[in-house]
């Protein structure tokens, strides 16, 4: 147990679950799009869908997407600030397989073409965790350092990605691997005991068989 787990995180409310917590997983599903998007869609599901919209989820949602952080005072006006970033978004409930009551799936589209699609949990507190990424089931925090990659699912490229951290003395503190399919696309999630820098995503990125990597600082 922690402060956190005691007071609860420093926030605009009213609720850290349906507040904080939303606005987390808007700005981890911004850092994983790697730029702010130009069109959102987001399906509430349980408790979110539920009662969310009158404890400020959808508001905190958006506000996460355009990079707002959980205590930032501009949260209830996010609508507005989006509107003015050139941000389109609309909001529809859906019903999530073995999904935590406070879930939603995100699909963030950027002005190249790139787009991203994020299940999220709020669990508590402020705290949330990351269940779906491209259509993959996995589980992380981004309470920590952690680094996603992508790649083609072939013999090596998850030693090629722990020789790269070793040789930049990154510690890895934990590790998933996670497949559409064998030969198909991976998605790696590689919690670490330190910032991952720009360098570590360009070494990374520079190696066969990787298709993109993304460092959650936070």
């Amino acid at each position: 147990m922690d402060i956190l787990d005691i007071i609860g995180p420093i926030m605009v409310g009213p609720s850290s679950s349906h507040t904080a917590g939303a606005v987390r997983i808007g700005l981890v599903a911004r850092k994983l799009l790697g730029s702010t998007p130009v069109r959102a869609e987001l399906y509430l599901h349980g408790s979110f869908a539920a009662t969310g919209r009158g404890h400020g989820t959808d508001m905190a949602l958006i506000a996460g997407l355009l990079g707002f952080a959980p205590d930032d005072e501009r949260i209830p006006q996010s609508f507005e600030y989006a509107k003015k970033a050139g941000l389109e978004f609309r909001f529809d409930t859906i019903q999530l397989r073995d999904a935590h009551p406070n879930s939603v799936l995100i699909k963030a589209y950027d002005a190249g073409g790139h787009s991203i699609e994020v299940v999220g949990a709020s669990i508590g507190g402020g705290r949330i965790e990351i269940r779906e990424f491209a259509g993959m089931k996995l589980r992380f925090s981004a309470d920590g350092p952690t680094l996603i990659v992508q790649n083609r699912d072939f013999p090596g490229s998850v030693a090629d990605v722990s020789y790269i951290l070793s040789r930049l003395n990154i510690n890895i503190a934990t590790f998933q691997v996670t497949r559409n399919s064998r030969g198909g696309t991976a998605v790696m999630v590689i919690e670490c005991d330190a910032p991952i820098e720009p360098d570590v995503i360009e070494r990374i990125e520079s190696m066969p068989g990787i298709i993109r990597a993304v460092g959650l600082n936070p």
